[in-house]
């Protein structure tokens, strides 16, 4: 008995970074984890920073780090529209902790130029990034 799978496309405004035949699917939706097999009921959802992890129809899992945007679950297909999309390998720890330490500054700093919801949202991704690079190196 063949398992059963379900086609996934991961496209940014720039790239189209994975389209393909996987098991599973996990994505950071706007109200927590979202863990995607096949059958799965259908779904429309705002993605926050954070990871999407793939498992290919090989058996191969896959990390993404997409920043914000929106996921669409139809039976058998899901569509991962992010704002931005980085492969896992392609992250640059030393930048992501650079953006962190920014971030902090600017929340510690009330006479910053930088809003407090833009530096709030700046640590977000900077901490999904960080999460994806130590999930990587295990």
């Amino acid at each position: 008995m063949a398992a059963q799978t379900l086609n996934l496309d991961v496209v940014s405004a720039e790239d189209k970074l994975f389209s393909g035949v996987v098991q599973t699917v996990q994505v950071t939706g706007s109200e927590g984890e979202l863990g995607i097999y096949p059958g799965h009921a259908p779904l429309l959802t705002k993605i926050k920073p954070g990871m999407v992890r793939y498992v290919s129809e090989a058996g191969d899992e896959e990390l993404l780090y997409v920043a914000g945007g929106v996921l669409e679950v139809q039976p058998g297909h899901v569509i991962v529209l992010a704002d931005i999309a980085v492969r896992g390998d392609d992250l640059d720890l030393q930048e992501a902790e650079a953006a962190k330490k920014r971030a902090e500054e600017a929340i510690a700093d009330s006479g910053s130029d930088v809003t407090y919801a833009e530096a709030i949202a700046e640590l977000s991704r900077a901490l999904a990034q960080i999460d994806i690079i130590r999930k990587l190196k295990r």
